[in-house]
C-alpha cells in the first residue's frame, strides 16, 4: 500500500473525528429581548438628497454561544434570524412610507421572505484574542446564510463576561450582491440603495449550564 494513501486515509480520519468534537465551554442561550441587532442601508446616485436611509431591526431571533473562557479559541455562536421580523423602524419618517418600505424588503424583489424564512450564522473560528480583564477581542469567523446564498465572513467582537451572562457586540458590511439580492433603485437609478449594508449587533446570552 502506497505511503501517499496511508497518510490521506489518516488526515481524513483526523479531520472528521475534529469536526465531531462538540463546542467547548460553557453554553449561553441568547435572550433576544435584551439583544439588538440592527441594519444600515444608505442610499446613493445624483438625486440621494430625495431619498432616505433606512433602519431595520431584527425582533424575533434566537441562537446559542458556547463559551470557553479559559481557552476563547474553541467556542462558538450560532444564530438563527427569522426573516419576517425584519422591521423597518426609520425615525422621523411617515408611518406610509415605512409600510413601503417594509413591503418592498419583504418581497422577492429583496429578501424573499416567503421563500427563505430564515437568516443563520454559524460560526466556524475564533482568532486574534486579546484579552482584557473580563473582556476580549476577537475575530469571529462563519458562515452566513442570507437569501438562500451561504458566504464566509469574518467580523471583529468585542466579548463581555459579567457573571452568567455574556455579550457579544460588533458591526460587519456586506454586500447584498454577494447574496444575490439586487439594491433598490427608483428614477432609473437616480435614487437608490448603496450595495453595502451595515448590520451592528449587541448580543446577550444568559448561562445554561
Amino acid at each position: 500500500m502506497r505511503l501517499s494513501y496511508i497518510i490521506g486515509v489518516l488526515a481524513t480520519l483526523i479531520t472528521v473525528t475534529a469536526a465531531a468534537q462538540p463546542p467547548s465551554g460553557a453554553v449561553y442561550g441568547i435572550v433576544a429581548a435584551g439583544s439588538k441587532i440592527q441594519v444600515g442601508v444608505f442610499r446613493e446616485g445624483l438625486l440621494k438628497a430625495f431619498g432616505h436611509d433606512h433602519l431595520i431591526a431584527a425582533k424575533r431571533f434566537s441562537g446559542t454561544v458556547h463559551f470557553n473562557a479559559d481557552k476563547v479559541e474553541e467556542s462558538s455562536l450560532a444564530l438563527e434570524i427569522e426573516a419576517k421580523s425584519l422591521t423597518v423602524l426609520d425615525p422621523g419618517e411617515a408611518e406610509k412610507d415605512r409600510r413601503e418600505v417594509q413591503a418592498t424588503m419583504a418581497s422577492a424583489k429583496v429578501l424573499g421572505v416567503e421563500s427563505f424564512p430564515r437568516i443563520t450564522f454559524r460560526s466556524t473560528g475564533v482568532h486574534q484574542v486579546k484579552k482584557g480583564g473580563a473582556e476580549w477581542e476577537v475575530t469571529l469567523a462563519g458562515k452566513l446564510n442570507l437569501h438562500g446564498v451561504e458566504k464566509p465572513v469574518t467580523v471583529p467582537v468585542r466579548i463581555r463576561l459579567d457573571n452568567t451572562r455574556l455579550t457579544v457586540q460588533g458591526e460587519i458590511f456586506i454586500a447584498q450582491t454577494d447574496f444575490g439580492i439586487k439594491p433598490v433603485k427608483v428614477a432609473g437609478g437616480a435614487v437608490k440603495v448603496k450595495d453595502r449594508v451595515k448590520v451592528s449587533f449587541t448580543i446577550v446570552a444568559e448561562r445554561k449550564s
